[in-house]
């Protein structure tokens, strides 16, 4: 249906459709301007079947980034194009690759190929549809993924030209089995890494050591191709592409497509009579409230997708917004759903089948749709919560938006330090560039099981560790000492009995996915990463799937199974645990004053789930609390810490009884400020605080990031941490709550029930560190 009313006037309708509870909920609208198309001519190399085709589907001419992007790709360089959302960046790498493909392509003998990586299979699916629709004279585009059937498999290796995938597929499979994919390796000509910013921390460096490899693998067999890599806005992408590749990147940035204005809001929730630990007042949650908003934009036909950071939320406001549209338009209701990674083949295929024809008004989304499916344009954007990044926010934001018409999008606050902090300091957001992706090829962490691959591939030679980084020789070497490689004078070689792809883990999931079953049916209904389930389906846990609650039954960690039954219990379940961190080194460090001390470095940390809270579901009032007994686990990992002296404290009014409250309230708001200074989620980080820790021996509060070896972000905290630990203080200090609440220093994922936590407390620790500096 048509939208006939402006972007102004649907969020006017938002705010008086609940006057009384909406009043004071925008506290910043902030107006991004449109902008202009500009345009440039098809080159004259390109196949004029390929121009054709892209005309066919209205591209007449190509704006000046894709040009750009276009020719330097044709030139031989590898270029990244960085532009916004829905800026048609793959126009920019596809003209030469397509005209390449077709170049020969109608002889006796294969032709070129071209290998695409993508982060999700939603998005490798819907670039394969794409291309179909140009209907091109060459063998269709073939997506290789965990989902491909054996069969199909061989046609793609035997037939395929240009081939769509993954880099966890391209680490298991393709590179393993390399010789059977010799004839399409040899002719490789393009390497396309779509959204490549989604490629950072842990995830980010092993999928650069991936893609040394299989820039190895590819010499191995005389190639040598060009590397396309696009991404969304982010700063100094050439920088981050190179780290990526292990090569020479050119950028395009200037970006020349046309955007309609787009009127982005800040929105906080309105506080509610209830009340939370310690007495503090509660907001209402950004999941009910995205729900509202996203039911009310359904019943004014606004087509618009709610992000959210979690599965569970993405369910349960997709859940909320049904039952409350339900209620006076069944029609209606049956076009919201839910959307997230997790669901089995055929029900993402149609999800995202129905998203594209629009039989879906309402999607509550995971990121799978930040970086998935191309839903050309949407009338509204709600962010459920900051999304870590200001890249993420303009990521998701720029989905809404169609051709020439003005769009909205509304970042809805949660209840806690950072999105209090931004609704309240909109510059913040928009008046900064995006961040820079972090990501540490040489983390000894990440590359030694990619050496052990790369050794099973074929062997390693003392020319082939300069792909891996500066590390690299004296890692191969430690290898060999240790047994996990043999040295011999020809190089380094595997020799174990096990598949050396299986060491790594490229997304730092911690082991086999637990397969979640249903106990009446015995159906699959999805899985959850091995590192999430001791918290998530845990003996008992609630557990949500397509709007259906089920309560889990067992969790067996040796088959890597959740048994549950649909259940509705009334509650949600939060887990509880233990954390020990050990100083292994410190790395950096700045003496700040006589009594204050910053430290990096790498530090050991041993979790243990050890029980969960059960909450009321409409209330969040605790009902009760259930133990657990399962194992501990040890992450190797890098820390920012920082340190006062006890009369440091004392002068601060700070008494011995005070110091942990006041220590554990800093540790949580400097854990959710620091996604503002470093490219992280919070869930990315955590934290830990004392007031004698053994290792340092004096009061002592640590952040510390979440993934082995480290992902970079406690390393941007240390090289940031005046402004972070400023902003951390001025966070708290700016709320309004007497003793603490979750917009300041209460945290939701604490282990201790946010038990003690002193706010003033923690003002006057920050001020006595940000005194020193």
């Amino acid at each position: 249906m048509p939208r006939t009313r402006s972007a102004e006037e649907i969020l006017r309708r938002l705010v008086r459709i609940s006057p009384t509870e909406r009043a004071d909920a925008v506290t910043h609208v902030e107006r991004v301007p449109a902008r202009p198309a500009r345009h440039a001519d098809w080159p004259e190399w390109a196949d004029p079947r390929v121009v054709a085709a892209f005309q066919a589907l209205g591209a007449e001419r190509p704006w000046t980034h894709q040009a750009a992007a276009a020719q330097s790709l044709h030139d031989g360089n590898h270029v990244v194009l960085a532009t916004g959302t829905a800026s048609g960046k793959s126009l920019g790498y596809l003209l030469p690759l397509l005209s390449g493909l077709l170049d020969g392509a109608s002889g006796p003998r294969r032709g070129a190929t071209a290998l695409y990586l993508a982060p999700t299979k939603a998005l490798a699916a819907d670039q394969a549809r794409r291309i179909r629709d140009l209907r091109l004279p060459m063998a269709p585009a073939a997506c290789l993924d965990g989902d491909t059937t054996t069969e199909e498999r061989q046609w793609i290796r035997e037939h395929g030209s240009f081939v769509l995938s993954n880099p966890d597929l391209l680490h298991y499979s393709l590179l393993p089995d390399h010789r059977r994919w010799a004839p399409f390796l040899r002719r490789l000509r393009y390497v396309v890494v779509d959204e490549c910013h989604a490629y950072r921390g842990v995830l980010g460096s092993h999928v650069a050591a991936v893609l040394r490899r299989l820039r190895r693998v590819c010499a191995r067999y005389g190639a040598d191709p060009v590397f396309a890599l696009a991404s969304a806005t982010t700063a100094e992408p050439e920088d981050t592409a190179a780290r990526l590749t292990g090569l020479p990147v050119t950028a395009v940035t200037d970006d020349g497509s046309p955007h309609g204005e787009l009127l982005f809001a800040l929105w906080e929730p309105p506080l509610t009579e209830r009340r939370g630990e310690g007495g503090a007042p509660v907001r209402r949650s950004a999941i009910a409230e995205s729900a509202s908003l996203l039911g009310d934009l359904v019943r004014d036909d606004v087509r618009t997708v709610a992000f959210v950071r979690s599965r569970r939320g993405a369910e349960l406001v997709s859940l909320i917004a049904r039952e409350q549209v339900g209620e006076a338009d069944a029609a209606a209701a049956a076009r919201i759903a839910a959307y997230r990674a997790g669901y089995l083949r055929e029900d993402r295929r149609t999800l995202e089948a129905d998203l594209v024809s629009g039989r879906l008004l309402g999607v509550a989304a995971t990121n799978a749709l930040e970086l998935g499916v191309d839903l050309a344009g949407l009338d509204a954007v709600l962010l459920t919560g900051y999304p870590g990044t200001r890249g993420s926010v303009w990521q998701q934001a720029g989905r809404a938006g169609r051709s020439g018409e003005d769009a909205l999008a509304v970042l809805v606050a949660r209840d806690d330090p950072l999105d209090t902090y931004l609704v309240h300091h909109p510059e913040a957001l928009f008046g900064k560039s995006v961040e820079g992706t972090v990501l540490n090829p040489d983390n000894p962490y990440v590359l030694w099981p990619h050496l052990c691959a790369a050794a099973a591939e074929f062997p390693l030679t003392e020319d082939d560790l300069d792909l891996f980084g500066p590390g690299a020789p004296a890692l191969a070497t430690e290898l060999s000492r240790s047994g996990w490689l043999r040295q011999r004078a020809g190089g380094w070689y595997w020799t174990r009995p096990e598949r050396a792809a299986d060491l790594a883990d490229l997304r730092g999931s911690g082991g086999t996915p637990v397969r979640i079953v249903e106990s009446a049916t015995g159906r699959l209904l999805g899985q959850v990463d091995a590192a999430a389930a001791h918290s998530t389906v845990h003996d008992g846990a609630v557990y949500l799937h397509q709007g259906v609650t089920y309560l889990v039954e067992s969790l067996d960690l040796e088959t890597s199974i959740a048994v549950v039954a649909a259940k509705e219990p009334g509650y949600t379940t939060h887990a509880r645990e233990t954390s020990v961190l050990s100083v292994i080194r410190e790395e950096r460090s700045e003496t700040w004053s006589p009594r204050t001390r910053l430290s990096f470095g790498a530090v050991e940390v041993t979790n243990q789930v050890v029980g969960y809270l059960r909450r009321d579901a409409v209330t969040g009032a605790v009902l009760g609390e259930d133990p657990l007994d399962l194992p501990s686990r040890t992450l190797a990992t890098k820390a920012v810490w920082w340190t006062v002296t006890p009369d440091a404290l004392v002068e601060a009014d700070l008494a011995g009884p005070d110091i942990p409250g006041a220590a554990h309230a800093a540790e949580h708001a400097a854990i959710g400020l620091l996604p503002l200074f470093a490219q992280c989620d919070r869930w990315d980080i955590g934290g830990l605080s004392t007031a004698a820790h053994p290792d340092t021996g004096l009061p002592t509060v640590f952040v510390h990031d979440g993934l082995p070896g480290g992902a970079g972000f406690a390393e941007r905290g240390y090289q940031q941490a005046r402004a972070w630990l400023a902003a951390t203080r001025d966070a708290i200090r700016a709320c309004e709550c007497p003793a603490g609440c979750p917009s300041c220093v209460q945290s939701p994922k604490c282990g201790n029930g946010n038990q003690p936590l002193d706010k003033l407390g923690a003002i006057r620790l920050l001020g006595v560190l940000l005194e020193g500096r």
